[in-house]
């Protein structure tokens, strides 16, 4: 009787413990079935693990964000789905050759073990039956995991936790814009891959997602981690079980969300959902409670995100607060200072001018519509200067792509020539069908592949003559930063390669505005393939 009481005043004070003497350190096999060289181990109670996923995301500076358009275009769900902008941030500064921010999401759902190593006052034997999704639990119950698991952290493995800015993160339910950014394969997808219904999916549906059906999941929950991750190396983020979001559920209103917030969201559909509907848009509302008791559904887990606070000390918040003060203050203007001409950017700007005759002014009221029209102002030139970063990106890539075609044509040319050379040089000892080739058919392909190089050369050269006179280098230089990081990720090509070149022959010609068609083609041709 008297352990009974004690064992419920634990219960009631929160505290959550294992009897060392049940303990029994897990296996890789009941944490990371499918361990990769980047994975992020988290300790739980029980000698037990959660592994993690790092989500990259370019912005250097805590108020940098990254635009994307999230939901889908094709969608019979719309006023759940309907695409909409949405912005996007990491908590922890990137370590070097790495750039940019990134938060962490779990590898894996929620298991039963892992939950019954934080929920319960004994430790779970590790079992394979226990690597289920843990499932009909209801969102306090998702939240109270949260909760129990970050006091443990703090008091056990304070030391092991990501910090930003000396603040060690924490865990809880990842927002609807952190799951779906995830779950599309964040930038280690193309710009279009990552708008399709799905992430990539080489060997087709049933080696990635469990959904409904006999040649599937056949109705059934099942292990996590069996099936091939999605790009970012997360299992199970489609099917299996759908899973739970942190912030309330709001209908879709064309290119926003509907001002009521209504109960919790599901998201990435589960083993019961048809093929057919598996889609990364895939969004529904749970209510909270059912009757008397909390809302429990059969087919709903989840998997934690690992952030940091925004306001991680005095310090971050004053410099948050100075770069917040110079949002959309830059002049309209985008164009790059000519040789010898002074930075335009460094003039007196439209909201240089408004501020002037704000100060001036007497009149209250006419005070307060000018502050409205400086803020109105302010909001436009952020949107501007958000759809300008988001044009360079795309100029940058291109420029890289052009450099590989340069290469490609410039190879094909020089190879052919070469051919040509040593095959034609000396008509005359040539039989008449060699030399009637040698002068036709191959003459006209030699042609033939010299203009196609000038081309590929001449456009080249207008496109990075053209951002060279668009954009000056305080512009280019982050989003050249953003971009390589994007295409790292892919992980699928050598164009970071033609990039960094491309950006050197952009920083050559925005010096002294001199064009070198034949320096910019022969290093283009002598990037390395990887």
């Amino acid at each position: 009787m008297f352990k009974d009481q004690i064992r419920l005043l634990v219960v009631m004070a929160g505290i959550t413990f294992c009897l060392p003497a049940s303990a029994q350190q897990w296996e890789a096999r009941f944490f990371n079935p499918k361990p990769l060289a980047d994975d992020v181990v988290l300790s739980l109670p029980c000698d037990g693990a959660m592994t993690f996923r790092k989500v990259l995301v370019p912005g250097s500076k805590p108020l940098d964000d990254f635009g994307v358009t999230l939901g889908a275009e094709e969608s019979n769900q719309r006023h759940l789905e309907q695409a909409h902008p949405a912005h996007i941030a990491g908590s922890f500064t990137a370590v070097a050759p790495a750039t940019g921010r990134y938060y962490l999401i779990g590898k894996y759902e929620v298991t039963e073990l892992q939950f019954q190593a934080v929920m319960q006052e004994t430790c779970p034997k590790p079992a394979m039956k226990l690597m289920l999704p843990k499932t009909a639990l209801s969102w306090f119950d998702a939240m109270q995991f949260s909760d129990r698991l970050n006091i443990w952290l703090r008091k056990n493995a304070l030391d092991k936790l990501p910090k930003e800015d000396g603040a060690p993160g924490f865990v809880r339910l990842p927002t609807e814009v952190e799951w779906e950014f995830a779950a599309r394969g964040g930038n280690s997808v193309g710009s279009a891959e990552f708008r399709e219904s799905r992430y990539p999916m080489a060997d087709g549906m049933n080696k990635n997602v469990w959904f409904a059906g006999s040649q599937s999941a056949n109705g059934k929950l099942q292990l996590v981690g069996l099936l091939a991750p999605n790009p970012l190396g997360l299992h199970d983020i489609l099917g299996n079980a759908d899973e739970m979001i942190f912030e309330p559920f709001r209908l879709n209103k064309l290119d926003r969300f509907h001002g009521q917030a209504g109960g919790f969201i599901v998201r990435g559909a589960n083993y019961l959902t048809p093929e057919a509907d598996i889609r990364t848009a895939w969004r529904q509302e749970q209510v909270y409670y059912q009757a008397s008791e909390p809302n429990r559904p059969r087919t709903s887990g989840f998997r934690l995100a690992l952030v940091s606070p925004a306001l991680t000390s005095v310090q971050r918040s004053k410099q948050i607060e100075q770069d917040w003060a110079q949002l959309g203050t830059a002049p309209v203007t985008a164009l790059a200072p000519s040789a010898g001409a002074p930075n335009q950017l460094a003039g007196t700007s439209t909201l240089d001018r408004l501020s002037s005759l704000v100060t001036g002014l007497k009149d209250d009221k006419l005070k307060k519509e000018l502050e409205a029209l400086r803020t109105e102002l302010r909001s436009a030139n952020v949107e501007r200067d958000g759809q300008r970063s988001i044009a360079i990106r795309s100029s940058l890539q291109q420029g890289a792509y052009m450099c590989a075609m340069v290469k490609r044509e410039g190879i094909f040319y020089d190879s052919f020539a070469k051919f040509y050379r040593e095959t034609c040089a000396n008509l005359s000892s040539l039989s008449e069908p060699d030399k009637a080739d040698c002068t036709g058919k191959w003459k006209r392909n030699l042609e033939e592949r010299a203009l196609a190089q000038d081309l590929a050369m001449t456009t080249y050269a207008d496109a990075l003559v053209e951002s060279g006179s668009i954009y000056n280098l305080a512009m280019i230089e982050p989003e050249f930063k953003a971009k390589r990081q994007q295409i790292l990720d892919r992980k699928r090509s050598n164009l970071p390669a033609f990039l960094d070149k491309h950006h050197q022959h952009l920083v050559e010609y925005m010096k002294d505005k001199k064009i070198r068609q034949d320096d910019w083609l022969s290093t283009c041709k002598a990037v390395v393939n990887n």
